[in-house]
């Protein structure tokens, strides 16, 4: 059997226990699941507590209506939320090919240091003479990523991507400013580049102007000089680009925004790929995000956690937000005032993060770090490989880095589209690849199966992928156009979905009718 066998039925087709089974409400060990508010337990609590010594007459206007919560209990609250977990993709479960993602295994050993007393409690406000360990950990974590980038100096604050976006663009800002530059008020995109690019320039007060890509999805020098000028503040340039490629020009694409007087913004998100192969500072970079979520194997999804650490070069370091953990000779303090452009946040907030990927830093060393960007870089070419003969590489002239790109031109004729496709790969057990992005390549299917992939599972993976294409040229659409068949929900309206999402429930019993 070509297919793999997850998430596929077990009985042979026809039987009537089939049949029968899918009116309990259940896909074999699969549970069907209502929302907690539906679960009832209106009347009743599933915990006892004592009656309170005293009213609530001090707390005034601050008093809580009923809160109305169902009341479950023990088992009844464990069985929900296992059978939710089900419900769901993981990273535990199968590979997980989004492309600019970086999905990759987590290490237990990380999540068990991550819970050690002296980092996962701690609290903000504590005594720096109480958290010295911890203040340590962030300073050896420091030295690594500046050690890794080439880059002198690295604020820790920012929590995710965008955020560290966000720190990179206002010390750009801060420096031109401080340079009597404030005029700069333009920064260049290219095309290809993640939306939060733009979205950061112009939530900072910057106007974007976007650089061409080549015919082999690289940035266009002639493109980037001529629309370089004394109104540019920074380029903003993914490397390796959002194509799964390695911008062969980006020494000469830094020389000639900084002979410009602009500084080079990385978005380091694809930073998994040269980690331990090419250090961004010694190509020019001025100011790059890393995700710590992604390169270094801490978990992420369903909005965090995260963390973006920002390096910087030697010309934006003084411009970099507070705070900084620094040595007075008596241990190690926050220097909380007086450098930068101010505060990213209230607190760091992320120590959890820091501790995994420290852990991961440490666990693999120099050496492994480097196996890590040339494992990810082979497994992806691996897949191109395999694909590529069915499938259409967006670029298929040389290899690849870390992801793998297609077009739907392969899908031509065949009334499938690039959705259809991965609406049918979850049948076979896989979450989609990225779909519809970078937005430069028509129907782009972007694949990404990090380093912590065996060969084993690639070829699983890829087996699924050439019998679904398989089958889309065999003209088998209805097996696409309806699927979903054996995800809980089926396909959904998914414009509907975004525009009318149901966010609140409300007790139709009581008269009240259900969000729209």
């Amino acid at each position: 059997m070509t297919m793999m066998n997850v998430g596929r039925p077990t009985r042979p087709e026809g039987d009537v226990t089939a049949s029968a089974a899918s009116l309990t409400g259940g896909r074999g060990l699969l549970q069907d699941e209502a929302l907690i508010f539906e679960l009832g337990g209106w009347d009743k609590t599933g915990v006892d507590l004592p009656a309170a010594d005293a009213d609530a007459s001090d707390l005034g206007g601050l008093v809580r209506d009923d809160l109305a919560l169902p009341g479950l209990s023990e088992p009844e609250a464990v069985r929900h939320y296992v059978r939710l977990s089900q419900k769901n993709h993981a990273i535990d479960l199968a590979l997980y090919p989004l492309g600019s993602c970086t999905m990759k295994h987590n290490p237990r050993l990380n999540e068990k240091a991550a819970r050690l007393a002296g980092f996962a409690d701690l609290h903000p406000m504590q005594p720096e003479a109480t958290v010295q360990g911890a203040l340590q950990l962030m300073d050896r974590l420091a030295h690594w990523l500046k050690t890794l980038t080439g880059m002198p100096a690295v604020a820790l604050s920012p929590k995710a991507g965008a955020h560290g976006e966000l720190c990179g663009l206002l010390c750009i800002k801060a420096a031109h400013e401080a340079a009597g530059q404030g005029h700069r008020r333009t920064v260049l995109v290219p095309t290809s580049a993640h939306g939060t690019n733009p979205a950061t320039a112009a939530f900072v007060g910057y106007s974007v102007a976007e650089i061409a890509q080549t015919p082999d999805g690289r940035v266009d020098l002639a493109d980037l000089e001529a629309k370089l000028g004394p109104d540019v503040a920074a380029i903003m340039v993914t490397n390796p680009n959002t194509c799964g490629l390695f911008e062969r020009d980006v020494i000469e694409i830094a020389r000639i925004s900084h002979a410009h007087g602009a500084y080079f913004y990385c978005d380091g998100a694809n930073f998994n790929a040269i980690v331990g192969r090419v250090r961004p500072g010694d190509l020019g970079v001025d100011a790059m995000h890393i995700n710590l979520h992604k390169t270094f194997s801490t978990p992420h999804g369903g909005g965090g956690p995260g963390a973006g650490p920002v390096v910087l070069s030697q010309a934006l370091a003084p411009f970099a937000p507070a705070p900084w953990v620094v040595s007075d000779g008596e241990g190690l303090r926050l220097q909380e005032h007086d450098i930068g452009f101010g505060r990213m946040s209230a607190f760091h907030g992320q120590m959890g993060m820091f501790v995994r990927a420290y852990a991961y830093m440490l666990s693999h060393g120099a050496d492994g770090l480097r196996q890590v960007a040339e494992d990810a870089v082979l497994n992806a070419n691996y897949v191109k490989a395999r694909l590529s003969g069915v499938m259409s590489a967006a670029f298929p002239d040389g290899p690849c880095m870390h992801e793998a790109l297609f077009d739907d031109a392969w899908l031509e004729g065949t009334g499938v589209t690039t959705l259809d496709f991965a609406k049918a790969m979850i049948d076979e057990g896989f979450h989609p690849m990225t779909m519809y992005f970078p937005l430069v390549v028509h129907g782009a299917m972007l694949i990404e199966p990090t380093e912590t992939e065996s060969k084993a599972e690639l070829d699983r993976f890829c087996e699924a992928l050439l019998a679904l294409a398989a089958a889309a040229k065999a003209g088998d659409v209805e097996r696409f156009k309806g699927a979903p068949f054996l995800a809980p929900m089926r396909r959904l309206d998914e414009t509907l979905a975004a525009r009318k999402p149901k966010l609140v429930w409300r007790n139709d019993t009581e008269g009240v009718a259900p969000a729209p």
